[in-house]
């Protein structure tokens, strides 16, 4: 009896154990491959001001009225210096806004840290008054899901990608989902995690300067719902990871409520980066904040698995397909309309500081 006891407890721990580390990891997104590297910046010798892996063209939802040197102005990227820091309503005066913005930072090569990597750094300029503020760290559009694998050159020109590469599991990724590492089993992505079930945990690996504000990671659910999954405080000097578990993940599947997901042609539920949201209490300082992230992690299961198909059906019916190209189309006119108006704006802005002085005889 003793030993049936035995081996029915070992069954319950390997049973643990399995749930325990079945949930897949990913890299939401990670900085530093948002590095500018391509469109040398014409005002700053051997700088960049776009970065090649996430470039879009938005120059199609501009109409003909425009030349093409102008719609070559229409190209934009997750480059870090494009992201936008948008104040609460109450703090978002002319000149709090305008100190409110991200830069490209480069950790030093002896760092005892991520030597030589870039990360985003963004400073926020809180009113000094003492009241409740926020600011949200947000990309520069809304990253799109399905975006196609594409092939980009040195002034930002996108054309379709010829090699899709032999490795399965990344050539069915799209562009901003990144990359799957077979060896760590972990795929970094561009912004956009697909296949999510439940999350369990968020990481989110950032260098605090003992300033007592709140950090909080924005993510979008495939419906468009907006989740604030709240970090933690970034009283502390140096790099750590702020860590999120979530209360209601339930790790022993018999306790779990159990469903059955249709397959083809439903498309799995996803994750999308929606950005950072900086929360300040009114009895904390106000004024300028400064602070550096590298990247934000997830654990989750996965919401349905991937047999073997024998029968590709999407090359028969092609459902999906033809759903994504919809919402692709719907996303690049949302977003896009957006850059084709800031750069419209850019054009008719005064870049002159001082007047012309008055000629002499």
């Amino acid at each position: 009896m003793k030993s049936k006891l035995i081996v029915v407890a070992l069954a319950l721990f390997l049973v643990g154990a399995f749930t325990a580390i079945s949930a897949d990891e990913a890299v939401l997104i990670d900085f530093s491959l948002l590095k500018a590297d391509i469109k040398a910046d014409p005002l700053n010798q051997g700088k960049f001001l776009e970065n090649r892996a996430t470039m879009m063209d938005f120059s199609g939802t501009a109409g003909a009225s425009y030349t093409e040197e102008q719609k070559a102005q229409m190209r934009t990227s997750l480059a870090i210096r494009n992201w936008d820091v948008l104040l609460a309503s109450s703090s978002r005066s002319n000149l709090n806004q305008s100190l409110s913005l991200t830069a490209e930072a480069q950790i030093a090569s002896d760092a005892k840290q991520f030597a030589g990597k870039p990360v985003m750094g963004f400073r926020v300029r809180f009113p000094v008054a003492e009241f409740n503020s926020w600011a949200k760290i947000a990309p520069p559009f809304e990253i799109p899901a399905f975006e196609p694998k594409a092939s980009v050159d040195d002034q930002g020109v996108i054309s379709p990608a010829k090699d899709q590469g032999t490795d399965p599991a990344n050539a069915r990724l799209t562009r901003f989902e990144g990359s799957y590492d077979a060896n760590t089993k972990i795929t970094t992505a561009l912004g956009i995690v697909k296949n999510v079930g439940v999350i369990k945990s968020v990481a989110v690996t950032v260098k605090g300067l003992n300033f007592p504000h709140g950090l909080s990671v924005v993510l979008l659910d495939s419906d468009g719902n907006a989740q604030n999954v709240f970090m933690g405080y970034l009283n502390f000097d140096g790099w750590k990871e702020l860590r999120w578990d979530n209360p209601a993940y339930v790790q022993d599947v018999r306790n779990r409520e159990l469903r059955v997901f249709p397959l083809y042609p439903k498309t799995t539920p996803m994750v999308k980066f929606d950005g950072f949201v900086v929360t300040r209490d009114a009895a904390n300082e106000g004024g300028d904040f400064v602070a550096y992230i590298k990247d934000v992690k997830i654990l989750y299961d996965k919401a349905v698995l991937e047999p073997v198909r024998d029968i590709d059906d999407e090359a028969l019916w092609g459902i999906v397909g033809k759903k994504e190209s919809e919402r692709k189309s719907m996303e690049s006119k949302r977003f896009g309309s957006q850059q084709v108006l800031r750069y419209l704006e850019k054009m008719k802005q005064e870049n002159k500081s001082d007047f012309t002085p008055p000629a002499t005889k």
